[in-house]
């Protein structure tokens, strides 16, 4: 007799922007500290790594011997159904299965592909974590989505999609307000739009801004965009 084919686990999300959270299938799934943070890391490394790494990442003030013991008692201290959705786990290494699904992997690759849900959606990375990893991946995550809102905004302002378009310039601008480039996304759908009050607006709310903050006046790149506005504006004689 053939022997029945033993049925996939659920697949696993994992959700670190926000909060750290876990789900297998349908149901979240409450894991213990150090196990979260196991996790976060092979999520964050994006590959296999070797046990004593690991180890060496969650118990750093213990020897390597007493710390390997440690990972061995929490992993196979979680329910089997649960660890075999998470990770997968030999002699030497251990990985996230490849089929589980980390929120902050939409950005990786290209990230002009990435959900539009996923790039609105706003939440530091794991907060109130102070590893030097997460603190890492943190900035990295930072940049790769502000990219990721300018580059959006502009393709969707070629193709016209003009509401699109600011919706992710001004995504990108409450993100990081005294960003420069998402400004420029932000005045040039405004002169898209033929919103020339609001395009002048927005480069003099900047300019007070980045004069308060820095003492530093916009680059050229910005002032030649609304300088025919301002030309305009200016009074005649």
């Amino acid at each position: 007799m053939t022997p029945r084919a033993q049925p996939s686990p659920a697949p696993a999300h994992l959700d670190l922007l926000g909060r750290f959270s876990c789900r297998v299938g349908e149901d979240e799934v409450r894991l213990p500290p150090t196990l979260e943070r196991a996790l976060a890391f092979l999520a964050l490394a994006r590959r296999r790594v070797r046990r004593h790494e690991l180890a060496a990442v969650l118990w750093p003030e213990h020897p390597d011997r007493e710390a390997l013991t440690r990972l061995r008692t929490v992993l196979w201290k979680v329910p089997a159904a649960v660890r075999d959705a998470l990770v997968c786990v030999d002699a030497d290494s251990v990985g996230l299965r490849p089929d589980a699904v980390v929120d902050v992997h939409a950005l990786d690759g290209d990230a002009g592909s990435a959900p539009e849900a996923d790039l609105l959606r706003h939440g530091e990375l794991l907060p109130g974590w102070s590893e030097e990893w997460v603190l890492v991946e943190r900035e990295r995550h930072r940049q790769l989505r502000l990219h990721a809102l300018e580059d959006r905004s502009a393709a969707c302002r070629r193709e016209g999609r003009l509401a699109e378009a600011l919706r992710f310039a001004l995504a990108a601008v409450a993100h990081e307000p005294l960003r420069e480039s998402a400004r420029r996304r932000l005045v040039e759908v405004h002169l898209a739009e033929g919103n020339t009050a609001a395009a002048l607006a927005e480069y003099d709310a900047f300019r007070a801004l980045l004069d308060a903050e820095l003492g530093l006046p916009p680059t050229s790149a910005l002032r030649d965009l609304v300088r025919p506005l301002l030309d305009d504006a200016a009074p005649r004689p």
